[in-house]
């Protein structure tokens, strides 16, 4: 069996910076509270866990250091660590903040706020603090003529459409194009694609791999948007995908009799897991050495 990993596999620079960030406050702060999972990952969770980090849902729930996770708060959160006195360590990726910084300057002169994303995910949650009350959130196509018409009525005659950093790039080009093809041509319409650049290179490689491989392995939490992402991508073009967070849950049977075999993991997902995946898969399938 050959076992092919991907370059773009693992941690991006904004979770490495703040997994990074928190295990040095760790090294100088007794209590360390961090708002939110700093990232989805569970083995990464349980690390800073044990390493003393206590992890809240509510910034009045801090005593003392916090850190904010790279998916970014939401505005208020700042003003209300601010009147508690709760001393924060921002970790929010920099291409989230830029994207706040987008959406807070074009708020600010008038125009309706398109951004492509979920709902619920917590990097959209905080981008929608800025982006005023004229905002609609685009999930999926079908989305589109209900945020036109929304748009509509508000009677603004400017938009700007945004996304999420870890959104799917094949979408935004879809939806990009039903938006310029629905919207009328008396509209002022801006559109900035404010997908991570490592995340379009990992999507981009993760359908040359799908593409090239019998089975394909993703690597990542459940609750991993971008890993969502490039499982989507694979199950596309490769007929047995296994999404696993760790290597106990590789299911050998479905792939004992593959000739290749291709490794993705989301940006979420540290090297530790990607390299015991490997391991398993070298001790039962590859190299006789691992069998020692």
């Amino acid at each position: 069996m050959e076992v092919i990993v991907g370059k773009t596999a693992g941690f991006c620079y904004g979770v490495k910076r703040a997994v990074e960030g928190a295990k040095e406050e760790l090294k100088k702060n007794e209590t360390l509270y961090g708002l939110g999972e700093i990232v989805h990952n569970q083995e990464v969770i349980k690390e800073l866990e044990n390493l003393g980090m206590q992890f809240i849902e509510d910034i009045g729930e801090a005593k003392g250091r916090t850190i904010i996770r790279a998916h970014g708060i939401p505005k208020q959160i700042y003003e209300e660590a601010k009147e508690k006195q709760i001393e924060i360590m921002d970790y929010t990726c920099p291409k989230v903040l830029k994207i706040h910084q987008i959406a807070e300057e074009y708020t600010n002169k008038g125009y309706y706020i398109f951004l492509l994303g979920s709902k619920t995910h917590p990097e959209n949650i905080g981008t929608l603090s800025y982006c005023g009350e004229n905002k609609f959130v685009i999930e999926k196509e079908e989305d589109v003529i209900k945020a036109l018409e929304a748009f509509e009525k508000s009677g603004i005659q400017k938009v700007l459409v945004i996304s999420q950093t870890t959104y799917s790039l094949e979408k935004f080009y879809i939806i990009e194009e039903m938006i310029k093809n629905e919207i009328p041509r008396n509209i002022e319409l801006v559109i900035k694609n404010t997908i991570c650049q490592a995340t379009e290179i990992r999507q981009k490689e993760t359908e040359e791999m799908a593409k090239q491989v019998d089975c394909m392995i993703v690597i990542g939490g459940k609750n991993s948007s971008n890993t969502r992402k490039i499982y989507e991508i694979a199950k596309q073009y490769c007929k047995t995908i296994l999404w696993i967070e760790n290597e106990t849950e590789l299911v050998l049977d479905k792939i004992k009799s593959t000739d290749k075999v291709g490794i993705m993991a989301g940006a979420s997902t540290p090297k530790e897991s990607i390299e015991k995946v490997v391991k398993k898969l070298n001790v039962e399938f590859c190299d006789e050495k691992y069998k020692k």
